[in-house]
C-alpha cells in the first residue's frame, strides 16, 4: 500500500532524511520511531504532499506522491503535529468545511459526518464551537478530519500528544479499531502506545532507517538471541567456569537478586538451547535452583541503545536492522 524507496529530503548543506526506504502493507498499523528532530515530521509530509523530496521515490496504492499528487492526496488523511482547525467554527460546520474542501460530493459528505462523529466520540460536541473546546477534543476534531473522506491511508503525527492518559486510552483504542480497515503511519513517542497498536516499527535517528521489524521481534533480532536468566542458592567461582565454558554461552553477568540467592544473566550464541544444560548443570551440583527464564529485551531499550549508538556516531551500528524474509504481519 505504502511503498517509499531511497527517500531524501535536503535543506542546502543538511540531509533532514536520507535514503529512507520501507513499506507498510494494506491493513497494517506502522509505528515512526526516533528523537526529535530525526525526519519523522520531514518524512510524512512528503508521503502526504505537503513537501516534495530531493530524491527517491514514495507511492501510495502505486500512485507516485509527486507525479500524481492529487490522486495520492485523496486516498490519504493526514493528522500534522499542530491540528488546523478553525476555532471559530462548530465542530459539525468544520468537518463539512473539510469534506467540501476535499470535493467530496454533499450527499456523501453528510452522510459520512454521523459516521465520523460517532468513531471519534464528537456527537455530543457536534454543535460546540471549536474554541470552547479541551485539548482532548480538539485532537479528535483533527482525527476527524483526517477521516471524513474516508481514506485508504492515515498518517498520524503524534496523535495523543498534549493528552491525558484517559485521552490517550481513547484515541489509541480508535487507531487499533481502525487497522485491517485502512493502513496507518503512527508517529509517537510513547512506547508501550507502539507495541500495543503497531504491526511494524521503523526507527529512524538522524533521518535514516537503522531498524524495522515487528515490534514483538524486534528486541530478540536485536540481540541475535535471547539471554536467559539464572537464579541459584549459592555459586562459587568453579561454577560460574563451568557455565561459561558450555557451547553456546556468549557472556554470563552477575545479575542483583533477592537475599540469600545468586543470579545471572546468561548471554546466549544464536540460534543456541541453553535451557536444558544450564539446568542440569545447577542440579548436577547442587546450586539449588529456584529460577530459569529467558530476559525480555524491551522496545524501550532498543530504541534507547540504537539511537544513542547513532548520535554518538558509533560505527558498530552501520548495518541496519532489516525486516525478516517472512515477516508479513498485518496483511490483508
Amino acid at each position: 500500500m505504502i511503498e517509499v524507496q531511497r527517500l531524501t529530503k535536503t535543506y542546502g548543506s543538511v540531509r533532514a532524511i536520507d535514503e529512507v526506504t520501507f513499506t507498510v502493507e494494506r491493513g497494517q498499523v506502522l509505528g515512526f520511531l526516533g528523537p526529535n528532530g530525526a525526519g519523522k515530521t520531514t518524512t510524512m509530509r512528503i508521503l502526504a504532499g505537503f513537501l516534495p523530496p530531493s530524491a527517491g521515490t514514495a507511492r501510495i496504492a502505486g500512485i507516485d506522491v509527486v507525479q500524481n499528487s492529487l490522486a495520492a492526496r485523496r486516498r490519504i488523511g493526514y493528522l500534522p503535529e499542530n491540528v488546523p482547525l478553525y476555532p471559530e467554527m462548530t465542530v459539525s460546520d468544520y468537518l463539512g468545511f473539510v469534506a467540501a474542501i476535499k470535493r467530496m460530493p454533499a450527499a456523501r459528505g453528510k452522510q459520512r459526518l454521523p459516521i465520523v462523529l460517532d468513531q471519534c466520540g464528537l456527537e455530543s460536541v457536534a454543535r460546540t464551537i471549536i474554541g470552547k473546546l479541551s485539548k482532548g477534543y480538539r485532537q479528535r476534531v483533527g482525527l476527524a478530519q483526517a477521516m471524513i473522506h474516508d481514506p485508504e491511508v492515515l498518517i498520524l503525527d503524534e496523535p495523543t500528544v498534549g493528552l491525558d492518559p484517559h485521552q490517550i486510552i481513547e484515541v489509541r483504542e480508535l487507531v487499533k479499531s481502525l487497522a485491517g480497515s485502512r493502513t496507518v503511519i503512527l508517529s509517537t513517542h510513547i512506547l508501550p502506545e507502539v507495541e500495543q497498536i503497531c504491526d511494524r516499527v521503523v526507527i529512524l535517528p538522524r533521518g535514516r532507517v537503522i531498524a524495522e521489524d515487528p515490534p514483538q521481534t524486534l528486541p530478540a533480532r536485536r540481540r541475535g538471541s535471547t539471554p536467559l536468566r539464572l537464579v541459584v542458592r549459592r555459586a562459587a567461582e568453579s561454577e560460574v567456569s563451568a557455565i561459561r565454558a558450555l557451547p553456546g554461552v556468549r557472556a554470563v553477568r552477575f545479575a542483583a537478586d533477592r537475599p540469600g540467592a545468586v543470579g545471572f544473566e546468561i548471554e546466549t550464541e544464536p540460534d543456541s538451547e541453553l535451557a536444558e544444560p544450564l539446568a542440569r548443570l545447577a542440579l548436577d551440583r547442587g546450586l539449588g535452583l529456584l529460577e530459569l527464564a529467558p530476559v525480555g529485551m524491551s522496545l524501550e531499550t532498543v530504541f534507547v541503545e540504537l539511537t544513542t549508538r547513532e548520535s554518538l556516531g558509533d560505527g558498530s551500528e552501520a548495518a541496519p536492522i532489516r525486516p525478516a524474509p517472512d515477516a508479513t504481519l498485518g496483511a490483508a
